[in-house]
Protein backbone atom coordinates (compact mmCIF):
# COMPACT_ATOMS: atom_id res chain seq x y z
CA UNK A 1 0.00 0.00 0.00
CA UNK A 2 1.35 3.53 -0.93
CA UNK A 3 -0.40 6.56 0.51
CA UNK A 4 0.21 10.17 -0.69
CA UNK A 5 -1.15 13.73 -0.52
CA UNK A 6 -2.74 13.15 -4.01
CA UNK A 7 -3.43 9.33 -4.72
CA UNK A 8 -3.47 6.47 -2.12
CA UNK A 9 -2.78 2.58 -4.16
CA UNK A 10 -4.12 -0.29 -2.32
CA UNK A 11 -3.53 -3.63 -2.93
CA UNK A 12 -6.31 -6.11 -2.90
CA UNK A 13 -5.53 -9.85 -4.34
CA UNK A 14 -4.75 -9.37 -7.91
CA UNK A 15 -6.49 -6.11 -7.94
CA UNK A 16 -4.56 -2.36 -7.70
CA UNK A 17 -7.21 0.19 -6.10
CA UNK A 18 -6.06 3.78 -7.58
CA UNK A 19 -7.51 6.27 -5.46
CA UNK A 20 -6.57 9.85 -7.46
CA UNK A 21 -7.44 13.06 -5.18
CA UNK A 22 -7.01 17.14 -6.17
CA UNK A 23 -5.35 18.71 -9.59
CA UNK A 24 -3.88 15.94 -12.17
CA UNK A 25 -2.76 18.50 -14.59
CA UNK A 26 0.04 19.56 -16.81
CA UNK A 27 1.46 21.94 -14.23
CA UNK A 28 2.18 19.57 -11.27
CA UNK A 29 2.64 16.40 -13.75
CA UNK A 30 6.43 16.68 -12.89
CA UNK A 31 6.11 15.94 -9.16
CA UNK A 32 3.47 13.47 -9.80
CA UNK A 33 6.01 11.00 -12.36
CA UNK A 34 8.50 11.33 -9.76
CA UNK A 35 6.26 10.10 -6.73
CA UNK A 36 4.69 7.34 -9.15
CA UNK A 37 8.25 6.16 -10.02
CA UNK A 38 9.06 6.09 -6.68
CA UNK A 39 6.33 3.41 -6.56
CA UNK A 40 7.20 -0.19 -7.27
CA UNK A 41 4.13 -2.08 -8.54
CA UNK A 42 3.59 -6.19 -7.77
CA UNK A 43 4.15 -8.19 -10.61
CA UNK A 44 0.91 -10.02 -9.71
CA UNK A 45 -1.36 -7.81 -10.44
CA UNK A 46 -3.93 -8.17 -13.23
CA UNK A 47 -6.27 -5.85 -12.65
CA UNK A 48 -6.61 -1.62 -11.71
CA UNK A 49 -9.72 -0.07 -10.69
CA UNK A 50 -9.26 3.92 -10.56
CA UNK A 51 -11.65 5.89 -8.35
CA UNK A 52 -11.83 9.57 -8.75
CA UNK A 53 -14.28 10.73 -6.41
CA UNK A 54 -12.13 13.26 -4.98
CA UNK A 55 -10.11 14.67 -8.05
CA UNK A 56 -10.66 18.47 -9.07
CA UNK A 57 -8.95 18.33 -12.45
CA UNK A 58 -7.72 16.10 -14.82
CA UNK A 59 -5.82 16.62 -18.43
CA UNK A 60 -3.99 14.60 -20.78
CA UNK A 61 -0.92 14.59 -18.47
CA UNK A 62 -2.84 13.29 -15.70
CA UNK A 63 -4.84 10.96 -17.91
CA UNK A 64 -1.39 9.26 -18.81
CA UNK A 65 0.61 9.40 -15.88
CA UNK A 66 -2.45 7.50 -14.50
CA UNK A 67 -2.54 4.99 -17.19
CA UNK A 68 1.21 3.93 -16.30
CA UNK A 69 0.12 2.08 -13.69
CA UNK A 70 -0.96 -0.17 -16.38
CA UNK A 71 2.67 -1.43 -16.77
CA UNK A 72 3.55 -4.34 -15.30
CA UNK A 73 6.33 -6.41 -16.01
CA UNK A 74 8.11 -7.58 -18.66
CA UNK A 75 5.88 -5.47 -20.99
CA UNK A 76 2.32 -6.70 -19.90
CA UNK A 77 -0.77 -4.77 -19.70
CA UNK A 78 -3.12 -4.78 -17.18
CA UNK A 79 -7.34 -4.52 -17.53
CA UNK A 80 -8.31 -1.59 -16.05
CA UNK A 81 -12.05 0.05 -15.09
CA UNK A 82 -12.70 3.06 -13.44
CA UNK A 83 -15.23 2.90 -10.60
CA UNK A 84 -16.31 6.71 -9.65
CA UNK A 85 -15.46 9.58 -11.65
CA UNK A 86 -16.97 12.22 -14.06
CA UNK A 87 -18.41 11.60 -17.70
CA UNK A 88 -15.45 13.79 -19.09
CA UNK A 89 -12.46 12.07 -16.46
CA UNK A 90 -13.99 8.64 -17.66
CA UNK A 91 -13.66 9.78 -21.62
CA UNK A 92 -10.03 10.88 -21.02
CA UNK A 93 -9.02 8.17 -19.25
CA UNK A 94 -10.50 6.03 -21.47
CA UNK A 95 -8.20 7.54 -24.00
CA UNK A 96 -5.58 7.34 -22.32
CA UNK A 97 -5.68 3.41 -21.44
CA UNK A 98 -6.47 2.49 -24.70
CA UNK A 99 -3.79 4.44 -26.25
CA UNK A 100 -0.84 3.29 -23.72
CA UNK A 101 -2.51 -0.56 -24.18
CA UNK A 102 -2.21 -0.24 -27.66
CA UNK A 103 -5.72 -1.19 -28.00
CA UNK A 104 -7.34 -0.91 -31.48
CA UNK A 105 -10.47 1.39 -32.26
CA UNK A 106 -13.41 -0.25 -30.73
CA UNK A 107 -15.64 -1.22 -33.73
CA UNK A 108 -19.49 -0.13 -33.25
CA UNK A 109 -22.58 -1.94 -33.96
CA UNK A 110 -24.93 0.23 -35.31
CA UNK A 111 -28.24 -1.44 -35.13
CA UNK A 112 -26.77 -2.32 -31.11
CA UNK A 113 -25.86 1.45 -30.43
CA UNK A 114 -29.33 2.67 -31.80
CA UNK A 115 -31.05 0.58 -29.22
CA UNK A 116 -28.96 1.75 -26.81
CA UNK A 117 -29.51 5.30 -27.51
CA UNK A 118 -33.24 4.57 -28.18
CA UNK A 119 -33.13 3.05 -24.28
CA UNK A 120 -30.88 6.23 -23.21
CA UNK A 121 -33.72 8.67 -24.39
CA UNK A 122 -36.53 7.24 -23.53
CA UNK A 123 -35.05 6.28 -19.85
CA UNK A 124 -34.70 10.23 -19.48
CA UNK A 125 -38.49 11.37 -20.91
CA UNK A 126 -39.39 8.92 -18.70
CA UNK A 127 -37.55 10.81 -16.16
CA UNK A 128 -38.67 14.47 -17.48
CA UNK A 129 -42.24 13.65 -17.44
CA UNK A 130 -41.92 12.01 -13.93
CA UNK A 131 -40.04 15.17 -12.64
CA UNK A 132 -42.53 17.72 -14.38
CA UNK A 133 -45.75 16.24 -13.05
CA UNK A 134 -43.51 15.91 -9.17
CA UNK A 135 -42.84 20.04 -10.11
CA UNK A 136 -46.85 21.00 -11.38
CA UNK A 137 -48.37 19.34 -8.31
CA UNK A 138 -45.88 21.05 -6.02
CA UNK A 139 -46.42 24.10 -7.71
CA UNK A 140 -50.55 23.91 -7.59
CA UNK A 141 -50.03 23.00 -3.77
CA UNK A 142 -48.07 26.28 -3.07
CA UNK A 143 -50.00 28.40 -5.14
CA UNK A 144 -53.28 27.57 -4.07
CA UNK A 145 -51.79 28.36 -0.22
CA UNK A 146 -51.12 31.50 -1.28
CA UNK A 147 -54.40 31.97 -3.31
CA UNK A 148 -55.86 31.66 0.12
CA UNK A 149 -53.23 34.20 1.74
CA UNK A 150 -52.44 36.73 -1.34
CA UNK A 151 -50.86 39.02 1.09
CA UNK A 152 -48.08 36.69 1.19
CA UNK A 153 -47.41 37.01 -2.76
CA UNK A 154 -45.05 39.14 -3.99
CA UNK A 155 -47.02 41.73 -5.41
CA UNK A 156 -44.12 43.84 -6.42
CA UNK A 157 -42.25 41.34 -8.14
CA UNK A 158 -45.11 40.32 -10.21
CA UNK A 159 -45.57 44.17 -11.32
CA UNK A 160 -41.78 44.05 -12.35
CA UNK A 161 -42.25 40.76 -13.88
CA UNK A 162 -45.37 42.26 -15.82
CA UNK A 163 -42.85 45.30 -17.21
CA UNK A 164 -40.59 42.50 -17.97
CA UNK A 165 -42.61 39.76 -19.55
CA UNK A 166 -45.14 42.16 -21.07
CA UNK A 167 -44.45 45.72 -21.43
CA UNK A 168 -40.91 45.08 -23.68
CA UNK A 169 -42.29 42.25 -25.65
CA UNK A 170 -45.36 44.13 -26.62
CA UNK A 171 -43.49 46.18 -29.75
CA UNK A 172 -41.96 42.60 -31.54
CA UNK A 173 -45.26 40.73 -30.99
CA UNK A 174 -47.08 43.65 -32.56
CA UNK A 175 -44.83 43.53 -35.75
CA UNK A 176 -44.74 39.65 -36.51
CA UNK A 177 -48.44 40.10 -35.96
CA UNK A 178 -48.62 42.74 -38.34
CA UNK A 179 -46.74 40.94 -40.95
CA UNK A 180 -48.59 37.65 -40.07
CA UNK A 181 -51.89 39.83 -40.87
CA UNK A 182 -50.35 40.80 -44.06
CA UNK A 183 -49.20 37.86 -45.50
CA UNK A 184 -52.40 36.21 -44.74
CA UNK A 185 -54.18 39.22 -46.40
CA UNK A 186 -51.38 39.17 -49.53
CA UNK A 187 -52.55 35.28 -49.79
CA UNK A 188 -56.56 35.42 -49.46
CA UNK A 189 -56.02 38.14 -52.11
CA UNK A 190 -54.03 35.80 -54.93
CA UNK A 191 -56.50 32.65 -54.09
CA UNK A 192 -59.52 34.27 -53.71
CA UNK A 193 -59.20 37.20 -57.06
CA UNK A 194 -59.41 33.82 -59.60
CA UNK A 195 -62.87 32.78 -57.93
CA UNK A 196 -63.77 36.88 -57.84
CA UNK A 197 -64.61 36.80 -54.05
CA UNK A 198 -61.98 39.30 -53.01
CA UNK A 199 -63.95 40.69 -49.91
CA UNK A 200 -63.80 36.96 -48.06
CA UNK A 201 -60.46 37.69 -47.58
CA UNK A 202 -61.75 39.58 -44.70
CA UNK A 203 -63.29 36.64 -43.18
CA UNK A 204 -59.70 34.73 -44.05
CA UNK A 205 -58.11 37.17 -41.92
CA UNK A 206 -60.28 37.54 -39.38
CA UNK A 207 -60.88 34.04 -38.78
CA UNK A 208 -57.12 33.17 -38.76
CA UNK A 209 -55.82 36.29 -36.87
CA UNK A 210 -57.85 35.85 -34.17
CA UNK A 211 -58.65 32.49 -33.62
CA UNK A 212 -55.36 30.91 -34.08
CA UNK A 213 -52.04 33.18 -35.05
CA UNK A 214 -52.31 36.11 -32.94
CA UNK A 215 -52.88 33.45 -29.70
CA UNK A 216 -49.83 30.97 -31.41
CA UNK A 217 -47.57 33.29 -32.03
CA UNK A 218 -47.73 35.46 -28.74
CA UNK A 219 -47.04 32.38 -26.71
CA UNK A 220 -44.36 31.20 -29.19
CA UNK A 221 -42.31 34.29 -29.06
CA UNK A 222 -42.69 34.49 -25.42
CA UNK A 223 -41.45 30.88 -25.13
CA UNK A 224 -38.58 32.11 -26.55
CA UNK A 225 -38.01 35.27 -25.39
CA UNK A 226 -39.54 35.13 -21.51
CA UNK A 227 -39.05 31.12 -20.86
CA UNK A 228 -35.30 31.56 -21.93
CA UNK A 229 -34.80 34.68 -19.35
CA UNK A 230 -36.56 32.35 -16.61
CA UNK A 231 -34.81 29.04 -17.32
CA UNK A 232 -31.26 31.64 -17.14
CA UNK A 233 -31.63 33.40 -14.57
CA UNK A 234 -33.14 30.70 -11.83
CA UNK A 235 -30.32 28.43 -13.61
CA UNK A 236 -27.50 31.26 -12.87
CA UNK A 237 -28.91 31.81 -9.22
CA UNK A 238 -28.51 27.92 -9.09
CA UNK A 239 -25.29 27.98 -10.24
CA UNK A 240 -24.47 31.06 -8.05
CA UNK A 241 -25.74 28.95 -4.65
CA UNK A 242 -27.91 31.58 -4.46
CA UNK A 243 -31.06 29.40 -4.09
CA UNK A 244 -29.43 27.09 -1.22
CA UNK A 245 -29.17 30.50 0.48
CA UNK A 246 -32.67 31.31 0.12
CA UNK A 247 -33.80 28.13 1.21
CA UNK A 248 -30.97 28.34 4.40
CA UNK A 249 -32.49 31.42 5.12
CA UNK A 250 -36.26 29.85 5.20
CA UNK A 251 -37.39 31.42 2.29
CA UNK A 252 -39.83 29.04 -0.31
CA UNK A 253 -38.25 28.75 -3.53
CA UNK A 254 -41.63 28.40 -5.10
CA UNK A 255 -43.21 30.93 -3.51
CA UNK A 256 -40.04 34.07 -4.33
CA UNK A 257 -39.52 32.67 -8.07
CA UNK A 258 -41.80 30.34 -9.25
CA UNK A 259 -45.55 32.05 -8.58
CA UNK A 260 -44.97 35.53 -9.35
CA UNK A 261 -43.61 34.40 -12.58
CA UNK A 262 -46.24 32.49 -13.37
CA UNK A 263 -49.06 35.37 -12.28
CA UNK A 264 -47.11 37.79 -14.33
CA UNK A 265 -47.71 35.09 -17.44
CA UNK A 266 -51.02 34.83 -17.03
CA UNK A 267 -51.59 37.98 -16.59
CA UNK A 268 -49.47 38.99 -19.93
CA UNK A 269 -50.63 36.83 -22.26
CA UNK A 270 -54.03 37.64 -22.82
CA UNK A 271 -53.18 41.63 -23.28
CA UNK A 272 -50.12 40.58 -25.44
CA UNK A 273 -52.47 38.44 -27.53
CA UNK A 274 -55.25 40.88 -27.83
CA UNK A 275 -52.48 43.59 -28.97
CA UNK A 276 -51.44 40.34 -31.84
CA UNK A 277 -54.76 40.57 -32.56
CA UNK A 278 -55.36 44.43 -33.52
CA UNK A 279 -52.09 44.43 -35.24
CA UNK A 280 -52.87 41.84 -37.56
CA UNK A 281 -55.88 42.63 -38.43
CA UNK A 282 -54.66 46.43 -39.24
CA UNK A 283 -52.06 44.61 -41.12
CA UNK A 284 -54.71 42.31 -43.15
CA UNK A 285 -56.65 45.76 -43.75
CA UNK A 286 -53.61 48.16 -44.72
CA UNK A 287 -52.94 44.96 -47.60
CA UNK A 288 -56.49 44.84 -48.62
CA UNK A 289 -56.71 48.56 -48.99
CA UNK A 290 -53.06 49.60 -50.99
CA UNK A 291 -52.41 45.74 -52.12
CA UNK A 292 -55.01 45.81 -55.16
CA UNK A 293 -57.83 44.02 -53.58
CA UNK A 294 -59.65 47.59 -53.74
CA UNK A 295 -61.00 46.83 -50.69
CA UNK A 296 -61.44 50.35 -48.51
CA UNK A 297 -60.83 50.54 -44.79
CA UNK A 298 -64.19 51.20 -44.39
CA UNK A 299 -65.67 48.24 -46.41
CA UNK A 300 -62.88 45.99 -43.97
CA UNK A 301 -64.53 47.14 -41.29
CA UNK A 302 -67.96 46.42 -42.45
CA UNK A 303 -67.31 43.14 -43.65
CA UNK A 304 -65.52 42.31 -40.66
CA UNK A 305 -68.23 43.36 -38.48
CA UNK A 306 -70.62 41.57 -40.57
CA UNK A 307 -68.35 38.07 -40.83
CA UNK A 308 -66.93 37.54 -37.50
CA UNK A 309 -68.55 38.24 -34.10
CA UNK A 310 -67.28 38.36 -30.36
CA UNK A 311 -67.04 34.13 -30.46
CA UNK A 312 -63.96 34.08 -32.43
CA UNK A 313 -62.52 36.86 -30.32
CA UNK A 314 -63.42 34.68 -26.89
CA UNK A 315 -62.14 31.36 -28.53
CA UNK A 316 -59.03 33.19 -29.03
CA UNK A 317 -58.37 35.06 -25.95
CA UNK A 318 -59.66 32.07 -23.72
CA UNK A 319 -56.75 29.73 -24.05
CA UNK A 320 -53.90 32.36 -23.52
CA UNK A 321 -53.72 32.10 -19.73
CA UNK A 322 -53.16 28.40 -20.17
CA UNK A 323 -50.50 29.39 -22.44
CA UNK A 324 -48.62 31.39 -20.16
CA UNK A 325 -48.96 29.69 -17.37
CA UNK A 326 -47.30 26.37 -19.25
CA UNK A 327 -44.61 28.97 -20.29
CA UNK A 328 -43.73 29.62 -16.63
CA UNK A 329 -43.93 26.12 -15.23
CA UNK A 330 -41.52 25.04 -17.96
CA UNK A 331 -39.18 27.68 -17.48
CA UNK A 332 -38.92 27.90 -13.83
CA UNK A 333 -38.64 24.05 -13.42
CA UNK A 334 -35.93 23.91 -16.23
CA UNK A 335 -34.09 26.70 -14.67
CA UNK A 336 -33.99 24.80 -11.00
CA UNK A 337 -32.92 21.40 -12.31
CA UNK A 338 -30.07 23.49 -13.70
CA UNK A 339 -26.57 21.90 -11.80
CA UNK A 340 -23.61 23.45 -11.30
CA UNK A 341 -22.14 23.72 -14.85
CA UNK A 342 -22.14 25.96 -17.29
CA UNK A 343 -23.29 23.11 -20.15
CA UNK A 344 -26.27 22.65 -17.69
CA UNK A 345 -27.40 25.78 -17.93
CA UNK A 346 -27.03 26.20 -21.99
CA UNK A 347 -28.52 22.51 -22.18
CA UNK A 348 -31.39 23.06 -19.67
CA UNK A 349 -32.19 26.73 -21.58
CA UNK A 350 -32.40 25.08 -24.85
CA UNK A 351 -34.35 22.14 -23.16
CA UNK A 352 -37.09 24.69 -21.79
CA UNK A 353 -37.74 26.82 -25.11
CA UNK A 354 -38.32 23.52 -27.25
CA UNK A 355 -40.47 22.15 -24.37
CA UNK A 356 -42.58 24.92 -24.18
CA UNK A 357 -42.88 25.76 -28.17
CA UNK A 358 -43.79 21.97 -27.89
CA UNK A 359 -45.96 22.24 -24.98
CA UNK A 360 -48.13 25.36 -26.65
CA UNK A 361 -48.52 23.93 -29.69
CA UNK A 362 -50.20 20.73 -28.41
CA UNK A 363 -52.14 22.20 -25.85
CA UNK A 364 -53.09 24.84 -29.05
CA UNK A 365 -54.51 21.46 -31.04
CA UNK A 366 -56.60 20.03 -28.09
CA UNK A 367 -58.68 23.30 -27.33
CA UNK A 368 -59.04 23.23 -31.68
CA UNK A 369 -60.23 19.69 -31.04
CA UNK A 370 -62.53 20.60 -28.48
CA UNK A 371 -63.92 23.52 -30.21
CA UNK A 372 -64.86 21.78 -32.98
CA UNK A 373 -66.32 19.09 -30.93
CA UNK A 374 -68.68 21.70 -29.17
CA UNK A 375 -69.61 23.82 -32.25
CA UNK A 376 -67.50 26.63 -31.42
Amino acid sequence: MSDNEQYMLTEQGQTLLVKARGDWTFENAKVLYERLSDWQDSTDLTEVRYDFSEMTELDTSGAYLLARVLEGAEGERRSWNIDQGSKGQMTLMKAACEALRGDPPTHTRQWYDTLIRLGIATERFGKEVWETLAFIGHFFSVLGRLLLTPTKIRWKSVVALIEDVGLDAAPIVMVLSFFIGAVIAYMGANLLASFGASVFMVDLVGFAVLRELAPIITAILLAGRSDSAFTAQIGAMKMRQEIDAMTVIGLDTYETLVVPRAIACVVVTPILTFLAMMSGIFGGMLVAWSGGADISPVMFLGRFREAIDLTQFGVGLVKTPIFGLIIAIIGCRQGLAVTGSVESLGSRTTTSVVQAIFAVIAVDAMFAILFYQIGV
